[in-house]
């Protein structure tokens, strides 16, 4: 018989086992597990074909009709499962852990292989996972205005074995209106979180927790709400770097790009950085002067990341002077400024 597992030990056997979601690829794109493969029993229209059958006629002429659509597919299933779990055993779920993920499991199981499922299902590892962002951690905000390098020196500091977790790395968006340039697309905020988790699970509550000063959503994820609480609560390491070394970065990360995709990120803060900033901006752009398009929308995003620096107490924020763009040598300047502090 296939082993039911709570949502800690299901976890724990993934780190040394595959995981197939069995749910519909359009619930597997929504969100999943991180890591998890999708081997769907139903496609999406069967899916919603089922669910009417249910309501509309009943649970037995559901089954009935589910066991029609998935009876071809039983042999692919299965040869899946084994390319995706050579050694032989494998873990499964589905939406509820209902009967979806058990009628897989048992035929894994029939054709040989070793399998566990997820009691409660997906909607068991959400209920378990969002409340942990709840559980207190000693996190210390790392801030600085626009073009200050804040995510390669949080790279610097992983390096250095401080404890980091790159928010915009997960959200793949560097947050401004230019944060999706040269990104990969975004997840959702539910698969977010759950990208998220895989990292918060594993962090040591007795050492401190680096993060970028963020806004509350990164592009179009947004960053839970008891995690967010933490954030505008722990103490800030404000990098002050000059303006002329923070446009420098920025020439240098976008001027890469097609300047097409610059001229729209700039067209959506024209209402922010007003008419004649914006027509300005695009000027320069049009003219390939790069640095002056920085320092233009710089006005705006100082003003707007000072203002939000200003919401926090005064006490809970240390400015820290850092004269050139060496993410390096700044990242051991913040641990010995941390060391200082006491943490």
């Amino acid at each position: 018989m296939p082993q039911p597992l709570p949502v800690v030990e299901f976890l724990e056997k993934a780190c040394s086992t595959p995981i197939i979601d069995v749910r519909s690829p359009a619930e597997f794109m929504q969100a999943h597990v991180p890591g998890a493969v999708n081997v769907p029993l139903f496609s999406n229209d069967e899916r919603a074909q089922v669910g009417t059958c249910y309501k509309q006629i009943g649970r037995d002429e559901a089954v009935l009709l589910g066991l029609e659509l998935v009876g071809p597919k039983l042999a692919d299933f299965v040869k899946a499962a084994r390319q995706i779990a050579p050694a032989g055993e494998v873990l499964v779920h589905c939406w509820r852990g209902g009967m979806r993920s058990g009628s897989f499991a048992w035929l894994l199981e029939t054709a040989g292989l070793r399998v566990s499922t997820l009691q409660g299902g997906y909607k068991a590892y959400r209920n378990h996972l969002v409340p942990t962002f709840s559980v207190p951690q000693n996190i210390l905000i790392l801030g600085g205005k626009t073009g200050s390098g804040k995510t390669d020196i949080l790279k610097a500091l992983a390096q250095l074995g401080e404890q980091v977790i790159d928010l915009e790395g997960i959200a793949h968006h560097k947050g401004s209106s230019f944060g999706a340039i040269g990104q990969a697309s975004q997840p959702s905020s539910e698969q977010f979180e759950n990208e998220l988790y895989h990292h918060w699970k594993d962090l040591d509550p007795t050492r401190p927790l680096w993060l970028e000063d963020e806004s509350r959503n990164v592009g179009t994820c947004s960053i839970p709400p008891a995690l967010w609480v933490q954030m505008r609560q722990s103490t800030v390491a404000f990098v002050e770097m000059p303006k002329s070394e923070r446009i420098a970065r920025l020439v240098r990360e976008y001027a890469c790009y097609d300047p097409n995709l610059l001229l729209q990120a700039t067209d959506r803060i024209e209402k922010r950085l007003g008419g004649q900033h914006h027509k300005a901006a695009v000027e320069a752009l049009n003219a390939g002067d790069y640095a002056q398009v920085a320092d233009i929308t710089l006005v705006y995003y100082d003003k707007a990341y000072l203002h939000g620096l200003s919401q926090r107490p005064a006490e809970k924020v240390h400015r820290i002077d850092i004269q050139t763009d060496n993410p390096p040598e700044t990242a051991i300047e913040l641990i010995a400024w941390r060391k200082n502090l006491g943490q």
